[in-house]
This record gives structure tokens, C-alpha cells and sequence, in this order.
């Protein structure tokens, strides 16, 4: 169990990564409330006696998750800190701290699960991984996801991709994504999803306006371009749903790797942003499943694994890639912001070391 003092620091550390992730007003929302917020409230007391780890936990973004959808909803009280106009940490500490005491009770329940950032631009990595697998056993992918939220990184065949120059998907797509990009590209080689289906432990339904509204209140109201990708974003999963369930990551990727697969066409695990919240346990689960899977791929039905997790100490997500047949670990081939706004392509030798959430 922490104690309120490092409950208080993970409020620090939140805004250095909002800092350096260019989302000024997020970064003072979360300085002031680690200043201001008290005893005053049972959310403060939750907060301040959290018994997990609040980084790994993502404890602060659940809080301010909750304050963005008072202020969507017009909390007058909000208005002023979320819109950037007031910037006196100490008087937004107090102002915060009320706020906490007079909307306890809706506050509350955005601290009973993790935050749920679903973002259609870390796709940007997924794809980039993709890509690299496609040069080895080619073009056609079955995607499982885990920890998928509302699915819209499921959608990842529909949306139009320039990474670094290279083209993949629909020319046609309403959703065009082209981070910046640093560093080697990809391979430049075709991709097409044959399928994609998802699981979350507590999925969210976009279908729904209070999973819509509770999802758009997770993106950070400095981002105004996320805001319009994420309407974008929605617009195409209604027209056209994701497969998306709902349970256990480690029982859901068991299942299906137990079912028959398609000759010529390589299954894929991946996740974004997902492993940090998963048990060591489920972790342990997953990593030896997959071994054993490919354990027993073939040229015809190869396997691959996608990653794209935290590296904390480089305030970036590291894009990793497994294959079998083959005998190469794991490989880091990409780095990139954590919602997808530039992607740095490494060149090989690629690092083999495994991943590990770095905590700074």
C-alpha cells in the first residue's frame, strides 16, 4: 500500500508525462489537485489511502477523467481550469478540492476502474508492427486484441495510413492517420485484415452516448485533434460494429488460439497500453500461451505478437514485434507518442531485451 505522500507524488509524475506530452492545462489540472485535494471528501480519502500503486494504476487519470466529464457536462465550477483561462495552481488547488466535495458522489465511481483511453492513432504502432511481420510471412493478418476498451484500434484495417511515406489501407477511409515520423520507415509491403476481434474486461459500447461520453471524457481537453479523431472514430464503428467481448484477457486468448486458423494467413496478438493492468499472473498466462502456440506454427498458419506498451523513463510507448517459426525474441522496432502523433522507426539490429514497464 502506498502512503499519501507517493499517493501525492503520482500526481507530480502524471504531469510531467502531460507536460511532455504537450497538454499544458492537464498538466496544471493534475500539479493543482495533487497540491489541493484533502480529506474533505470521500474521494480525496480514497485517493490519498489508495492501497495499489498509483502510476501503475493510472489512479490520477481516473480522477481527472471524472472532472472532464463534469466540466462536458457544464459544472460552472470547471469552466475556467479546463479551458485553460485560469492558471494559479493555488487557487485551482482550492477550487478543485471543492469540487471534489460537492460532486463526491458522481466523482466516485471513475476511481472503481482503470482509465479506458481508446485512441484510433495508436494504430499508427500497431500498423508499423504489422507492417514488419508482413515482410516476413506476408500480407494477410487475423488480429486478436486485448484490452481493447471501446475497439476502435479494431477498426485499424479501415483507417488510412502515411507512416513514414508508406501507404497502407483504404485510400477511401474517412480517418486518415500520419504521424510525424522520425527515424528508418517501414517496410513498404501490403497488409490486409482479414479479421480482428477484441476483448476488455469492461468494454465500452459507442453505440451508447454514456460510453461515447465516458470514453471522450478520458481524452485530455488539450487535444483537440484526438477530440475530432475520436468523433470520426466513433461515426465509423456505429456504422459498422466492431467484435468485441467482454472478459478474462489470458481465458479470451486461450479460446481463441485454440481455434483452427486459416492457411495463409498469420494470427496476431496485440495490444496498446494494456499490460500494465493485467496480473502478473494473466501476464504469465499470455506469454506462455503464445510460446506454446508458437511452438507449433508453420510457414501456413505463422503467429505473431504486437506490442506497443509504456517505456515510462523515455515519456514514449515501445513497439515491439515476436513471429514464429523463428527463433528471434521479441524485437523493439519502433517508438512512438503515447496517442500516436509521431512514430520513430529503429533500424537493426533491433533490441531483444524483454519489456519491462520502466516506472521513473
Amino acid at each position: 500500500m502506498a502512503s499519501e505522500a507517493e499517493n501525492r507524488k503520482s500526481f507530480a509524475i502524471q504531469a510531467d508525462y502531460c507536460t511532455a506530452m504537450d497538454a499544458p492545462i492537464t498538466a496544471r489540472i493534475c500539479t493543482a489537485l495533487g497540491q489541493g485535494i484533502s480529506r474533505s471528501s470521500e474521494t480525496g480519502r480514497r485517493v490519498l489511502d489508495w492501497p495499489g500503486e498509483p502510476v501503475a494504476d493510472a489512479l490520477v487519470l481516473r480522477l481527472v477523467g471524472g472532472l472532464h466529464a463534469l466540466h462536458r457536462r457544464g459544472v460552472i465550477e470547471l469552466r475556467r481550469i479546463f479551458t485553460g483561462e485560469e492558471t494559479d495552481i493555488g487557487r485551482m488547488a482550492t477550487a478543485l478540492d471543492a469540487v471534489l466535495c460537492a460532486y463526491d458522489l458522481p466523482l466516485m465511481p471513475w476511481l472503481y476502474g482503470p482509465p479506458q483511453t481508446n485512441e484510433a492513432a495508436r494504430s499508427n504502432g500497431l500498423m508499423t508492427g504489422l507492417l514488419h511481420l508482413a515482410a516476413r510471412y506476408g500480407p494477410r493478418f487475423e488480429l486478436l486484441e486485448i484490452g481493447s476498451s471501446a475497439g476502435l484500434n479494431l477498426m485499424l484495417g479501415r483507417y488510412r495510413f502515411d507512416l513514414g511515406g508508406v501507404a497502407a489501407g483504404p485510400a477511401e477511409s474517412p480517418l486518415v492517420l500520419r504521424p510525424e515520423w522520425r527515424g528508418s520507415p517501414p517496410p513498404a509491403v501490403p497488409v490486409a485484415i482479414v479479421s480482428a476481434r477484441g476483448v476488455d474486461i469492461a468494454p465500452l459500447d459507442l453505440t451508447d452516448d454514456r460510453d461515447a461520453d465516458r470514453l471522450q471524457a478520458y481524452v485530455w481537453v488539450d487535444a483537440v485533434a484526438r477530440q475530432a479523431r475520436l468523433d470520426t472514430g466513433i461515426a465509423m464503428l456505429r456504422a459498422d460494429p466492431v467484435r468485441l467481448e467482454r472478459g478474462d484477457a489470458a481465458d479470451w486468448l486461450e479460446a481463441r488460439l485454440a481455434e483452427p486458423q486459416p492457411a495463409g494467413v498469420t494470427r496476431v496478438l496485440m495490444h496498446s497500453v494494456v499490460w500494465q493492468y493485467l496480473r502478473p499472473e494473466a501476464q504469465a498466462r499470455i506469454a506462455a500461451r503464445m510460446e506454446a502456440a508458437g511452438a507449433a506454427a508453420t510457414p501456413e498458419r505463422p503467429l505473431g505478437w504486437v506490442m506497443m506498451e509504456p517505456n515510462r523513463d523515455l515519456a514514449a510507448q515501445e513497439v515491439r514485434v515476436r513471429g514464429w517459426p523463428g527463433d528471434t525474441p521479441m524485437e523493439l522496432v519502433a517508438r512512438t507518442h503515447a496517442h500516436g502523433a509521431w512514430v520513430e522507426g529503429l533500424a537493426p539490429p533491433y533490441d531483444t531485451t524483454p519489456y519491462v514497464m520502466r516506472v521513473a
